[in-house]
């Protein structure tokens, strides 16, 4: 697919060798009063800004309480740059907070925002805020958009130090796979910032701006996969050092030592995760440094995103246990309830307490008597449960036949069997939107293995013909219901000789249907026999499971490729 950007304003940047993030923070003042878009930010103090041609732009006038389109309420002005403005405001029909932004309609950059929003309104992932209203009125051009104000800007995360590994891979791999995604669709950023990223209380990252913060600024690139992926390389690079990798400070960072050059991360600071580094050195546009890594660049966010998920995955942090406070024992417990304080000894006199006289009458005997003839009683009962104890034991000890394992003496547990987890439903992995056999999906999970899912015969080339919608292979995507603990797969295939995998989605995911959702790998790549089977060291929290064919073998005609799956096991 060739490579566009909706933001397309001819604002051609040809400036040197600089790194295409770096150049992209120049075309918008110094990098570090950074226009944001939904969150609260110092206004600009200019009314006015000069647009790049020498001649400047008058800030459309107006004011908090402002309405537009009879329903958006102006509430608070948080940028003010370059002819353009952004609000916070109320939506009075659905009683919401949103974003606006605004700007005069004969702006030189009115049209491709207009264009640049309505695409990104088309893309409909909720893995970026979503573009909701993109109006021309009244000599005004608006974009309205998504506002979250429980989520937390990546400013404010870094302001408070580095991430630890495991919330810089979350950051990396969930950026990546979602401007993979919004490539697919001809979509760039251009302006991927610590600004333009929020995280919210359940630790999803949500991208904000996508093509309209580039729109708004007329920045335009003539390799938008290779900027998007280096800006998602320098915030893994901040991620992990809380330094951005340029010479220049920005976004409230401090930038490299000047003249030392990029240098990787675990260098910068003591106890980065390697692999994690090495990827961020992987999308920067280094100048060759990666050759001392053996690593080949990532030059797009689908290149980034594989080569994240091909990293042994990395668990959050053990939790740390927290002591309760100091057990503080009463006077009672201290051995002085009721004695006096001797001199000095700082102990609070306390009061005496004469107990009750015993009971001397006929009642008082009854209950006496009553109380020890249960004492002795459970004495006997104890008693007698004891020794059966210690015969059955003996008994036990006796007898050859019988085997019982004791883990406090090392004696290991019998290893529990995976069984079969039910399998809710089976669909066709369909990663361009064209499918194959889509109605024959449910024959793999039926119970019967004489049914099966099969490919038509494909002639030249055993990867599916070599056409193009069938470049990232297919296969069948099982859905678990809810997110389970997988520990081994057993497949049955239709045909010996099929190169296949199984992945799974994150946790969290919802709805996967590109190959960079299944981050997590269950099986290599290689090639299969008449059956697929493997059980893993540690179980995998997924509800996704992937069996994905990338070639095919010859079928009996001997011209032409022919494979497909007969029947589906998850184990758990």
């Amino acid at each position: 697919m060739a490579e566009r950007s909706t933001a397309a304003v001819d604002v051609a940047d040809n400036s040197g060798d600089k790194p295409l993030a770096a150049k992209a923070d120049e075309a918008t003042s110094d990098g570090t009063a950074e226009a944001q878009d939904s969150t609260g930010t110092s206004p600009q103090d200019a009314e006015t800004e000069p647009n790049g041609s020498g001649t400047t732009v008058p800030t459309p006038d107006l004011h908090s309480g402002h309405k537009l389109a009879g329903r958006y309420r102006l509430e608070e002005c948080v940028t003010r740059l370059d002819g353009f403005s952004s609000w916070r405001a109320v939506d009075e029909k659905l009683r919401r907070a949103v974003g606006v932004h605004l700007l005069p309609a004969d702006h030189p950059r009115a049209r491709s925002v207009l264009a640049a929003a309505r695409s990104s309104a088309l893309l409909g992932d909720p893995r970026f805020v979503q573009v909701l209203d993109a109006v021309e009125e009244n000599d005004l051009v608006y974009v309205v958009h998504e506002w979250l104000p429980d989520a937390t800007e990546l400013t404010a995360l870094l302001g408070a130090g580095p991430m630890d590994a495991h919330d810089a891979y979350q950051l990396v791999s969930q950026l990546s796979q979602a401007m993979a995604a919004a490539h697919r669709e001809g979509l760039a950023h251009l302006r991927l910032t610590p600004g333009a990223v929020l995280r919210s209380s359940s630790g999803q990252y949500r991208i904000r701006g996508l093509a309209v913060n580039a729109a708004l600024r007329g920045i335009t690139s003539d390799g938008p996969q290779r900027a998007d992926t280096e800006a998602i390389g320098a915030l893994l690079y901040a991620a992990l050092t809380r330094r951005w990798p340029y010479e220049s400070d920005a976004y409230g960072l401090t930038g490299l030592p000047k003249g030392v050059g990029l240098i990787a991360p675990d260098q910068v600071r003591a106890g980065v995760h390697r692999g994690l580094s090495e990827i961020a050195m992987r999308a920067l546009a280094n100048d060759g440094a990666t050759a001392s890594r053996q690593e080949q660049p990532c030059t797009t966010p689908d290149e980034l995103a594989k080569a994240v998920a091909a990293m042994p995955r990395i668990r959050p942090p053990e939790p740390t246990f927290t002591a309760p406070p100091e057990y503080q024992r009463t006077t009672y417990q201290q051995g002085t309830y009721g004695r006096p304080a001797g001199p000095g000894n700082g102990v609070v006199t306390q009061p005496v307490v004469v107990p009750p006289a015993p009971l001397q009458s006929r009642t008082g005997k009854a209950l006496k008597w009553a109380v020890s003839a249960l004492l002795i009683a459970a004495l006997g009962l104890g008693s007698w449960q004891l020794a059966e104890t210690l015969l059955n034991r003996d008994k036990g000890a006796e007898d050859p036949g019988t085997t019982q394992t004791n883990p406090e003496n090392g004696d290991k547990p019998k290893p529990r069997t995976p069984v079969p987890l039910k399998i809710s439903d089976a669909t066709e992995f369909t990663p361009s939107g064209s499918g194959i056999s889509q109605d024959e999906a449910p024959n793999t999970v039926d119970g019967k293995p004489g049914t099966s899912w099969i490919t038509p015969q494909y002639k030249g080339y055993p990867n599916f013909g070599n056409l193009a919608p069938r470049k990232d292979g297919s296969g069948i995507v099982v859905d678990l219901g809810s997110v389970q603990d997988v520990s081994g797969i057993d497949i049955t295939m239709y045909r010996s000789g099929q190169k296949a995998e199984v992945l799974a989605a994150e946790e969290n995911a919802s709805g996967p249907s590109s190959l960079s959702d299944f981050s997590q790998r269950l099986t290599q790549l290689g090639t299969a026999g008449s059956s697929l089977k493997e059980t893993l060291a540690e179980p995998v929290r997924t509800r996704y499971v992937l069996i994905h064919i990338t070639e095919l073998p010859q079928d009996d005609t001997g011209s032409g490729y022919r494979g497909g799956i007969s029947e589906i096991s998850v184990l758990g």
